[in-house]
């Protein structure tokens, strides 16, 4: 059964190289910004450019915006970054259960690609599918009906999991199960409003969300952790 995971929030903490990359195109637009990184966290899940425009009010400014976004986060932003504890050893055990697994983000793939590499999860994943610098397939919904459509994934026998609204919701308006996790940057209420099946702590606590047999929980037990791999 193929599960398919939203990149930040969900397998990285991106909250550095996000914010700090806004904070970068706000400022070289003049634009008033704050200096507390948690009033710009809602940024982190949803299409930036619609971030942009709710932040700044103009479409074509928002267009700039994200322009001078990417000029930091392409070479810096990109590895502000950090994988959340337990997050190899999930797919490690999922994927000695058999699990096809897969990557589905909002982000342009030409990023997510460099991000799930640098942290040596590609082995992993069977694809990593992301929106196109264009905005297309930025919509989660779009994404996830041309990820199932190319990979030739049955919706009902197939899982997300993410930590926003637009995870949820694309995965239900493709009949797929809808899972959430409460460690990025969706709270409960907004997970459960969008309709999540089943919510999960912890990054550990999606093995047993997932695995239908209990073989992912015993295969976890058996992978050693990046300390011990080194």
């Amino acid at each position: 059964m193929p599960v398919c995971f939203d990149l930040d929030g969900t397998l990285t903490d991106p909250k550095q190289g996000i914010v700090g990359s806004i904070r970068y195109a706000l400022q070289e637009l003049g634009h008033p910004v704050s200096q507390q990184d948690d009033d710009l966290t809602w940024c982190i899940g949803p299409p930036l450019l619609g971030s942009f425009e709710t932040l700044l009010g103009d479409g074509e400014a928002a267009k700039t915006a994200l322009r001078l976004y990417r000029e930091r986060f392409a070479d810096i932003g990109l590895y502000e970054n950090d994988v959340y504890a337990g997050v190899p050893e999930v797919l490690a055990a999922l994927k000695r259960e058999g699990r096809r697994l897969f990557v589905a983000t909002s982000k342009p793939r030409v990023y997510a690609e460099r991000i799930v590499d640098h942290f040596g999860l590609s082995a992993f994943f069977e694809a990593v599918c992301g929106s196109e610098l264009d905005g297309t397939r930025s919509d989660k919904t779009e994404l996830l009906a041309w990820l199932a459509e190319r990979k030739r994934l049955q919706p009902r026998q197939t899982t997300m999991v993410g930590d926003r609204r637009h995870d949820i919701i694309g995965a239900l308006n493709n009949g797929m199960k809808a899972v959430g996790v409460l460690y990025g940057y969706g709270d409960r209420a907004e997970l459960e409003g969008a309709g999540a099946s089943q919510l999960c702590n912890t990054p550990s606590e999606l093995v047993a969300r997932l695995s239908t047999s209990g073989r992912a929980e015993r295969a976890m037990e058996s992978v050693p952790s990046p300390g011990e791999r080194l």
